[in-house]
């Protein structure tokens, strides 16, 4: 869970104790934005000193990331000064704003690329002069870096002398820009080309000092160090200490080089890297390649990336053509091929090229002419990718084991950091009760492995920014501040939105069912006390909530198994709280390995929810019918995915038995038992009403006393299912009786006697 965020005197320290911006701020950025906000909300647990110190962090951070003009930079510096508390941070902040806003119009002149020749043509040396003159007069004159009150402001140490000279340097070189001006205009023939080249050159060097006399932490390098890039990253504890260890063993291996030393059995460049969506394999791979550069084992850094769409071509030999052209593109650099296992499709006709690409790949891997030129990273799911390489055995010895990369999945504190890092990179930040909502989200998402990770979050933060400005109404006060905080109201996309009405109070409008209402109450009682003892740290009781439902046909099984799955939902125990029904014929292939397949597929498709068969006795027929296999299928797929998904049952009261009873591994899972008895007269009736009122029908006295005498006297078989097929013949052989001519309103809503009796011989005809 995220820490409060109250002042205390550890943090009243740090924030004393920062005295000089060469050195890192006490608090990341998003805390301090979070303790400004509760300032603006005229928190008075603060003193002047601490929320001057707290605007003065949030400056650091922003110019640290940018040195181009920044009007939130200034306003957070206007605010710290309007506190009244003048400290040596807050100086050298407006101090390295001045100067990096110095530096970024110095480089916007560019004088890096500018160079006159002897041998240039007038018109030539003219405009080049025209055009560096008229830069130099705006960073001058109209950014005012000559006026003396910018030359009289206190800079940071070891950059004054600097400062003075470059503008001091800067007038003359515009003064000799006016003369060559002239010169060139009046036809003189002196032009100084070598003076304005050398004043130019040692200009653009003083830019240089003066980028060299920043604090540490704003300079920007021209490229970063990969492993420092990687040391930022977010989580990946493990993979950053195989990539540091890598590293350090390539170095060695070329420095053993160097020395003359050679090795036979190198395990060569070629990585394979699986993870799930999102966990950063794309990232990882553009660090390999830009270790491998700078360790001059490969060319360049370049990294070409495709997939199987790029490479397997649609008729014989065009494969191979863009398989070696991928391949030839790379030279030098990295061919990173994403979802690699794709090319292998399992059961693939002579039409799918695949395979072709895979022998082109190894040949170009092993050729005279391409092996060692360039690396090959696959990419892809963990299992996928084991498969993958376990059925190419080609592929595989060239991907030896200690060359693959597992990335695990994002930790649920890890994602909530990638989120914070999101949103402040767009200049949001998150309040501490939407942080806490957000991760709730997180734990939404979280289904099965098609999470997407980083990536799902991302799109989160970018949907609750999108909702933010679009849904939310602007006040006329509004500060900077409020333009950057995501606050809970915003991530009102995330509440449950698709249960109209409490679970429990659609449970109870049932007709009927008592016994089993009560035991779904008892149930939803004790998953609610589990889940508060959770939260609170108390030992908890493990939640099973599989089930068997028994019963005949029509006596609410399904209904409520939704209402069930809603109910969990509604308790925390289930993520998405949808329900799907399965027969035997969506489990069940007929042929040798395709039933686990069809029963993994139905399984994905309920994760976070119930999974409910109808009939599933069905599933068995015998030892060598596929339905076992689906069975073992089932039980592997409930232990694996046991704290998200919820299975039930259902069939006839007696076949349900001996069904459980057959197969160990559905007894011991099964321990949920609704009997769902069938429906009393009195209780089919209501059904009947109930039916009726749906479509704005009634019926009369005589058809209820007609429908309560046949309840009574016969068996109905189908129990509520048959109720809705009377009900739907009724109101069908009264509209013929309109029509034929009876006096009736033909708005009618009343059904009689006559309407049921013909209706009940209907349908118990169709069913004899």
């Amino acid at each position: 869970m995220v820490a409060e965020n109250n002042i205390t005197n550890e943090l009243r320290e740090k924030l004393q104790s920062w005295s000089t911006i060469d050195e890192s701020p006490p608090i990341m950025e998003v805390e301090a934005l979070r303790f400004i906000d509760q300032v603006q909300h005229h928190d008075a647990s603060f003193a002047e000193m601490e929320i001057a110190q707290l605007y003065s962090i949030v400056a650091f951070y922003r110019l640290m990331r940018n040195f181009d003009d920044d009007q939130i930079v200034e306003k957070l510096l206007r605010e710290a000064e309007a506190v009244g508390v003048q400290s040596k941070v807050l100086t050298e902040l407006n101090d390295v704003r001045q100067l990096l806003q110095l530096y970024t119009d110095l480089d916007k002149i560019d004088l890096k690329n500018w160079a006159m020749r002897e041998t240039d043509f007038d018109p030539a040396k003219l405009k080049k002069t025209q055009d560096l003159l008229a830069k130099i007069k705006v960073f001058l004159y109209e950014k005012g870096y000559n006026s003396e009150d910018f030359l009289r402001q206190n800079v940071l140490s070891g950059a004054e002398e600097i400062k003075q000279e470059l503008i001091e340097k800067l007038v003359d070189l515009s003064g000799m820009l006016e003369e060559t001006v002239f010169a060139i205009e009046n036809k003189k023939k002196t032009i100084p080309v070598t003076s304005l080249n050398r004043e130019v050159k040692d200009i653009y060097q003083l830019g240089i000092d003066l980028y060299e006399s920043f604090p540490t932490a704003f300079k920007k390098t021209a490229k970063q160090d990969p492993l420092k890039t990687l040391d930022e990253m977010i989580g990946l504890e493990d993979v950053k200490r195989y990539i540091n260890q890598y590293y350090h063993y390539l170095k060695y291996q070329k420095e053993r080089r160097e020395l003359g030393f050679n090795i036979m059995d190198e395990p060569g460049l070629h990585m394979v890297i699986s993870g799930n969506p999102g966990t950063g394999k794309t990232t990882i791979a553009r660090l390999l390649s830009a270790i491998y550069h700078e360790l001059g084992l490969l060319e360049t850094d370049q990294v070409t990336e495709v997939n199987r769409s790029n490479l397997v071509g649609s008729y014989v030999g065009q494969s191979e053509e863009n398989t070696i052209g991928y391949v030839r593109q790379s030279v030098g650099g990295i061919l990173f091929i994403d979802e690699a296992y794709s090319l292998k499709r399992e059961g693939q006709t002579g039409n799918d090229y695949g395979q072709a690409v895979i022998d082109t790949l190894v040949s170009s891997m092993t050729s005279k002419e391409l092996a060692d030129k360039f690396a090959v990273i696959l990419a892809g799911y963990p299992e996928e990718m084991r498969q993958f390489l376990w059925s190419n055995p080609g592929l595989r010895s060239r991907f030896p084991e200690q060359n693959h990369i597992h990335l695990p999945d994002f930790r649920t504190s890890e994602l909530l950091q990638i989120a914070e890092k999101t949103a402040l990179d767009n200049d949001y930040f998150f309040t501490k009760e939407a942080l806490n909502k957000f991760e709730d989200l997180i734990e939404q998402s979280r289904v099965d492995e098609t999470f997407g990770n980083a990536r799902t979050v991302r799109d989160l933060v970018l949907k609750a920014i999108f909702h933010k400005g679009a849904y939310k109404s602007r006040g006329t006060e509004e500060n900077w501040l409020d333009h950057m905080r995501i606050e809970a109201g915003d991530l009102h996309f995330a509440d449950k939105g698709n249960q109209s009405e409490d679970p429990i109070k659609q449970l109870d409008d049932l007709i009927g069912l008592g016994n089993v209402k009560e035991e779904v109450k008892k149930l939803s009682s004790f998953v609610q006390v589990q889940q508060q003892r959770k939260q609170n740290g108390l030992p908890n009781i493990p939640v099973q909530m599989h089930a068997v439902f028994s019963g005949n046909p029509g006596t609410g099984k399904t209904t409520v198994a939704n209402i069930y799955s809603q109910i969990l939902n509604h308790c925390g125990l289930l993520k998405r709280g949808h329900l799907v029904v399965a027969s035997r014929s969506d489990l069940v292939a007929g042929y040798v390995g395709q039933t686990a397949i069809k029963t993994k597929q139905k399984v994905r498709e309920a994760l976070g929810g119930v999974l409910f068969i109808d009939e599933a006795y069905s599933l068995y027929r015998g030892d060598k019918d596929f339905g076992k296999e689906a069975i073992d299928t089932l039980v592997d797929e409930m232990t694996k995915h046991n704290e998200n998904l919820v299975v039930i049952l259902a069939g006839y009261e007696q076949e349900m038995e001996r069904f459980i009873e057959s197969n160990p591994g559905l007894e011991s899972r099964f321990k949920k038992y609704f009997l769902f008895r069938d429906y009393l007269p009195e209780e089919l009736v209501e059904i009947t009403k109930f039916h009726l009122s749906k479509y704005q029908y009634e019926a009369g006295n005589s058809a209820i006393e007609y429908l309560q005498e046949n309840f009574m006297k016969q068996t109905i078989e189908g129990n509520a299912r048959f109720i809705v097929n009377l009900v739907d013949e009724a109101i069908q052989f009264q509209a013929l009786r309109m029509m034929n001519g009876q006096p009736a309103d033909l708005l009618d809503q009343q059904l009689i006697k006559q309407d049921f009796q013909q209706a009940w011989d209907t349908v118990r005809g169709k069913k004899s």
